[in-house]
């Protein structure tokens, strides 16, 4: 199940109830702390540009994706993220169990930010 389909950011934080508000809450909070993002919908995903895409949040039934573009670069900083897809994407995967800090999310949200900055979009093609 994708997200709920929502035609702001904020709208999507409205429709989300439970832990996965609350997670979703403070993980918005923490990436728009950590840098000048633009934030979007795209894919019914809470999307945070930076020179590209960056980050996402996606809202599932039983657990919250942060999806980070450069996210296999970042599993130093995170060894729970798992590689996802091609080129250098990675989730981190959120149940109600899950422990993640405001702390963590900041840097992992700075450095992802850090990268588009250096390393350009990573949705353009060579």
């Amino acid at each position: 199940m994708m997200g709920p389909a929502a035609e702001s950011p904020d709208a999507y934080i409205a429709a989300l109830s439970g832990w996965q508000l609350e997670r979703c809450r403070m993980m918005r909070a923490a990436i728009m702390a950590a840098a000048p993002f633009a934030e979007t919908i795209k894919w019914t995903n809470l999307v945070f540009m930076a020179n590209g895409p960056c980050i996402l949040i996606r809202a599932e039934e039983q657990r919250v994706l942060l999806g980070l573009w450069r996210g296999k670069r970042l599993r130093d900083l995170e060894p729970r993220i798992k590689a996802s897809g091609k080129y250098e994407l990675g989730n981190l995967v959120l149940t109600e169990a899950t422990e993640v800090s405001t702390e963590q999310v900041v840097r992992l949200a700075a450095e992802a930010f850090r990268l588009n900055a250096e390393l350009g979009n990573p949705a353009a093609r060579a």
